[in-house]
């Protein structure tokens, strides 16, 4: 079977598109001489606009063009973009059914929509317009991208996420992706809906996270891990003091008694660099009594065990990784990154003892997330880490829709948490250890 070619979108006139660039940036730097930073600092959105429409009917007079008023409205919004906004992304940004928005060069912009990627006909009007937008965002939360520095990550005040590359690290100008966080945060019930997991995997999942189970979630990049961390963490008791942990800040935690850590780079001089590890020894301090780290990805991973391991039931993270085996191999590796003179075989029984529950999640070609198994540690046996699947995905293909098409059936394990669960409260109806559902073709 062949590749589908990604759709295009119709080419715009090239002179067409100069044109409108020219006399937007005409526009532009009259507005910039027209009006102080101070003006522009202390002017609302609105006070602003009618500033730029007075410049525009000027403008418009001096040189003569012909400019309909719907072409003039729309040059004052693109103006309003450039000075308060992401410049020519503020249209995407806007645009609730873009989940992805992707930068590669000024004249090729891609953005996901429902898990497609799609060529837009947005367009920057040089390499140096997609580099002023860059620093633009870094520069309002106080990070710094340079040829010293040419990587950054950062995020916008939606909690949009964004990484940046800029040359000589990048071979085509300026690069950059966009993760969007969608204005109205999925509930599990969305997720139950979305069919990212069955009733019967998210009342387990819920009644771990009640009992101060902990719990790594492993897959790839975009494969939902952040999102499906913010609906466990909804099931933690309010009366209970949380600690998050973050290189960017993603998660988005509903409870209020929450404290929520950053890490931060190094400055100009190579200085001043706060890391995870960093962040979670000094979280250890703060009386926590679960420990959320938004990633692991080094160091950080082996005090993130310990702190499992001594008091701090009920701790989740993530990390990349392809199966839920491959997520320990990726543990004892950033564990062997913080203290090389750990024994494999005392880490690997660290991360037996420390992790109850694996959720392995994964993105399907046709966009849709799922729940690709949830599995159990049971302890460590000939050098490794021992699990059992309770809930698994069984992927068959897709349907003449292009939909996957699959089944969610638990393997009949019962785990031996359930004591455990027993002791908290947390009852489970037994059926869900017997359930299958079948989605795609059926659906």
């Amino acid at each position: 079977m062949g590749t589908r070619p990604i759709p295009r979108p119709a080419a715009r006139p090239t002179a067409g598109v100069d044109r409108w660039n020219h006399i937007r940036t005409q526009l532009h730097g009259k507005l910039v001489s027209a009006l102080t930073p101070e003006q522009l600092r202390n002017l609302s959105k609105d006070g602003v606009r009618d500033q730029i429409a007075t410049v525009t009917d000027r403008f418009v007079q001096e040189s003569g063009l012909p400019m309909t008023t719907v072409e003039k409205d729309r040059l004052i919004e693109e103006v309003l973009n450039e000075v308060f906004g992401l410049g020519p992304l503020e249209p995407l940004m806007n645009d609730a059914s873009v989940s992805d928005i992707m930068v590669n060069g000024y004249d090729s912009v891609y953005v996901e929509r429902a898990g497609q990627l799609v060529e837009t006909d947005v367009r920057f009007k040089d390499q140096a317009h997609v580099r002023m937008t860059i620093d633009r965002i870094v520069s309002n939360i106080g990070r710094r991208i340079d040829d010293s520095s040419p990587i950054v990550d950062a995020r916008l005040p939606d909690g949009s996420r964004v990484c940046a590359v800029i040359p000589p690290l990048s071979l085509i100008g300026p690069v950059m992706s966009i993760r969007r966080f969608g204005k109205k945060l999925l509930t599990a019930d969305d997720l139950v809906k979305n069919q990212t997991l069955t009733p019967g995997m998210l009342q387990f999942l819920e009644a771990c996270v009640r009992a101060r189970l902990n719990v790594v979630i492993s897959g790839g990049s975009g494969s939902g891990k952040t999102t499906l961390l913010n609906n466990l963490s909804r099931f933690i008791p309010e009366e209970e003091r949380i600690v998050t942990i973050e290189d960017v800040a993603e998660l988005q935690v509903q409870q209020e008694h929450i404290v929520r850590l950053e890490s931060r780079p190094t400055n100009i001089e190579g200085a001043g660099g706060i890391g995870q590890r960093d962040l979670v020894i000094n979280a250890l301090r703060m009386r926590p009594d679960r420990i959320l780290i938004g990633e692991c990805r080094g160091g950080e991973a082996l005090d993130m065990m310990q702190a499992m391991n001594t008091g701090h039931d009920g701790s989740m993270t993530t990390c990349h990784a392809n199966t839920a085996r491959d997520a320990f191999s990726r543990l004892e590796t950033m564990v062997m990154m913080a203290s090389s003179a750990i024994p494999d075989r005392v880490i690997r029984q660290m991360l037996a003892s420390a992790v109850q529950v694996v959720i392995q999640v994964l993105r399907l070609i046709d966009g849709s997330r799922k729940i690709l198994s949830i599995s159990e540690v049971t302890g460590v046996e000939e050098d490794f880490v021992e699990l059992k699947d309770i809930f698994v995905f069984e992927r068959e293909g897709v349907d003449a829709r292009g939909k996957a098409v699959g089944t969610f059936r638990a393997t009949g394990y019962r785990p031996l948490c359930l004591d455990r669960l027993k002791a908290y409260g947390q009852h489970v109806d037994d059926a869900i250890f017997t359930e299958v559902l079948r989605v795609g073709e059926a659906v």
